[in-house]
């Protein structure tokens, strides 16, 4: 079954598609989740700004994927009305509209789109609340070194919110290795977007080849093994450092 999984060309791509999810969704979502965090509390809405963006984090990921399902939408009759939110801009700008979710392998990317949508809200709230447990004195004594508002940012407030970004980065990978719905909603794992957790129950639920469903479920938890370890790892250095 090892040796299947490892070889076989459809399963290689599964391993693909996972590996891109992982890599891009936690980094991104992070990343954006950063920026909005430290742009957000300068500003007098922030409140507001921050409920619009943690509201994606409400919906399920099946009411997330079939919105987004919406905006890929793709109608091939030039007649009919186009419901598709990027395919009606396209013809907005007398562009050919394109099925997005057919082109591989940019329908992967289209893909990780949604769940990094959801997990933003996340990682803005949490990496709001650390930015916020940093000492003003520090900050202040930057300031009157000169140093500027980027400057502050990198060399004092991310390097004191360090434990918090490694703990939304985790949290997010492993959600991320266990998606599912996004991929079985929209694209059933069809057209070169399939990922571990939806193959495993394929294999498992769906054909009854139990063994190969099994052995994508170690192969799924021994990802995880390495991270959860990262991860405590960085926790004791903390504490110590403490």
């Amino acid at each position: 079954n090892y040796i299947w999984a490892f070889t076989i060309p459809e399963i290689q791509i599964v391993l693909r598609n996972t590996v891109l999810w992982v890599i891009f969704v936690p980094l991104v979502s992070t990343a954006i989740g950063l920026a909005i965090a430290y742009m957000t509390d300068r500003m007098k809405n922030a409140a507001v700004v921050k409920s619009l963006i943690f509201m994606p984090m409400a919906i399920s990921f099946v009411g997330a994927s079939i919105i987004w399902g919406f905006i890929y939408n793709f109608e091939p009759n030039p007649s009919k009305p186009e419901i598709g939110l990027l395919n009606a801009i396209m013809r907005g700008l007398g562009l050919e509209p394109r099925n997005w979710l057919l082109e591989a392998p940019a329908n992967t990317f289209f893909l990780i789109a949604v769940l990094v949508w959801i997990q933003v809200g996340f990682a803005m709230v949490i990496l709001s609340a650390a930015m916020k447990n940093v000492p003003d004195e520090v900050v202040e004594a930057a300031m009157l070194d000169g140093a500027s508002s980027w400057g502050r940012f990198v060399k004092v407030t991310l390097p004191m919110i360090r434990g918090t970004v490694v703990v939304v980065l985790t949290t997010i990978t492993i959600a991320t290795l266990k998606v599912f719905d996004i991929v079985r909603t929209m694209t059933g794992g069809n057209f070169q977007t399939n990922v571990i957790a939806n193959e495993m129950y394929a294999q498992s639920f769906r054909q009854l080849n139990y063994g190969q469903g099994s052995t994508l479920a170690v192969i799924l938890f021994v990802a995880v093994i390495p991270i959860i370890w990262y991860n405590i790892r960085q926790l004791r250095l903390e504490r110590t450092e403490r």
